[in-house]
């Protein structure tokens, strides 16, 4: 073998090697991207059928049509409940439970309406079933965009940077986390929320305080003080959160 040959297959064995380790090392972002994402595909899939329930079949008191979407409703609950949470909604998992018990004892009633052929029943029965779809709903999307882009950034520096005392990572996370309390500072509650806007306003200073707090903290280089700095902030994240529950 020549010189230039062996050149050109270590060149070739670089290359490969290069590639894999830009491959792995891009594997985790995605990861992570769906992690911070807080969707659950199966739930926005089962809002088609809901929709004709509640749009169509439901107003026109239409008990044929109801039964005939009963295939479709027993496929979405079983891919609701088979379908797991993303990492940014763990602390969701009991709410979750609860609701998508409900959920399938609610499709239950509803089977048992059709089997007897009671009108009645089966509307009461849709009825519920859209209610407790929509509470479930609530339990998992969060009742503001800026919270939810807020808590992307706040997750990822309180589920990982802290833990691995990355400092460096944490420092880079700081002037986004700042934009994103801006952007929350300036939020607007909906009008059905509009008794909760005390609460939300009082829950929301102390956030904007404490991430001020930290922005400054941050630059000690101090991580003992770094965590705790950020252990109070997220204590704060999690007060506003609950103002809507």
């Amino acid at each position: 073998m020549t010189h230039s040959v062996i050149k050109r297959v270590l060149f070739m064995l670089l290359l490969l090697v290069l590639t894999c380790q830009l491959l792995l090392a891009q594997e985790p972002a995605k990861d992570r991207t769906a992690e911070t994402s807080a969707i659950v595909p199966a739930l926005r899939k089962f809002h088609t059928v809901i929709f004709k329930i509640w749009h169509t079949a439901w107003p026109n008191k239409d008990d044929d049509m109801l039964a005939a979407l009963f295939p479709e409703i027993e496929k979405g609950v079983a891919e609701v409940a088979q379908a797991e949470l993303p990492g940014i909604l763990r602390d969701k998992q009991a709410a979750r439970k609860k609701g998508v018990d409900k959920l399938q004892e609610i499709a239950k009633e509803y089977k048992s309406a059709i089997e007897a052929k009671q009108k009645q029943p089966l509307l009461d029965a849709a009825e519920k079933l859209h209610a407790h779809y929509e509470a479930l709903v609530r339990v998992i999307r969060p009742p503001l965009k800026e919270l939810d882009d807020f808590h992307a950034f706040l997750y990822m520096i309180y589920h990982y940077y802290m833990p691995q005392n990355s400092l460096e990572s944490i420092k880079g996370s700081i002037g986004k986390l700042q934009e994103k309390m801006v952007a929350l500072n300036n939020a607007v509650l909906h009008p059905r929320l509009k008794g909760k806007e005390e609460a939300f306003r009082k829950a929301r200073n102390q956030l904007d305080k404490d991430v001020t707090d930290l922005a400054v903290v941050v630059r000690s280089d101090d991580i003992g003080r770094i965590k705790a700095a950020i252990e109070t902030m997220h204590t704060s994240y999690k007060t506003l959160e609950h103002v809507f529950e």
